[in-house]
């Protein structure tokens, strides 16, 4: 049976997390830095434990102002303790509350600069590795976090988004643009079992690109997320398909 790691984003402040958690696989849990905080980290800490996900840390830039989606230029020093100091908050509740740490994946224009800026992608992987070398790394399928990660020792999750239009160089419409988000469901289910079933993507020009996803994401924060969570998670298993962490 082919299994599907579906993650979400949460602890970011949205009421639906719970709601989303019976149709995924594994949460990514803000660490304060773009939202959320100790309180939020614990709560949702809990939520995953009920629903048995694996949980991954979602660190961001220090910017909850612009939720963490604007690109800010920090040095190598800056960039290795900003994401050690949120992994290092994050484990000392997951510790506290018996929960392991799965996975790491970076957040917003963190995750989006670290997708093809090298040196960038090289620190976080870095940083990732010297905290715990045995958590794993999500990233952007085919972008420069993977290659890091792999070159620095970590495991690696090739990520693709189920609520996102892609470009054909095969990365995410920049969210300034107007395509840039699915609002439709049966388009976003049509994507998802693509990206399942072909591993393809169909871009916003219309042609097919290779996209070999270890893991799918649905936006948390999304306004269709619930409704679209529920009918990805429907079409998978009606393909024969198990969703499942890594």
């Amino acid at each position: 049976m082919v299994s599907v790691d579906l993650n979400c984003d949460m602890g970011e402040g949205m009421e639906n997390d719970a709601a989303l958690m019976p149709y995924i696989s594994s949460a990514n849990i803000a660490c304060g830095y773009h939202a959320g905080d100790t309180d939020t980290i614990r709560r949702t800490l809990t939520l995953c434990q009920r629903y048995t996900l694996s949980v991954g840390v979602h660190p961001s830039f220090n910017d909850r102002v612009n939720f963490g989606r604007i690109e800010t230029q920090l040095t190598d020093n800056a960039l290795y303790d900003l994401v050690t100091d949120q992994l290092q908050l994050f484990a000392l509740i997951a510790k506290e509350e018996g929960v392991p740490i799965h996975h790491v994946k970076p957040h917003g224009a963190l995750y989006n600069m670290a997708a093809k800026n090298r040196q960038m992608a090289a620190v976080i992987a870095n940083a990732v590795f010297s905290f715990d070398k045995q958590l794993i790394l999500y990233g952007l399928a085919g972008s420069c976090l993977i290659e890091e990660g792999r070159r620095a020792g970590l495991a690696t999750a090739a990520e693709a988004f189920a609520d996102r239009t892609y470009q054909p160089d095969g990365f995410l419409t920049p969210r300034s643009m107007p395509n840039a988000l699915h609002s439709n469901k049966e388009v976003v289910v049509k994507q998802v079992l693509q990206m399942a079933k072909e591993q393809t993507v169909t871009t916003t020009t219309g042609t097919a690109v290779s996209l070999k996803a270890d893991t799918i994401c649905i936006h948390g924060d999304g306004e269709y997320a619930v409704l679209f969570a529920k009918a990805i998670h429907t079409a998978l298993q009606a393909e024969g398909m198990k969703i499942s962490a890594l």
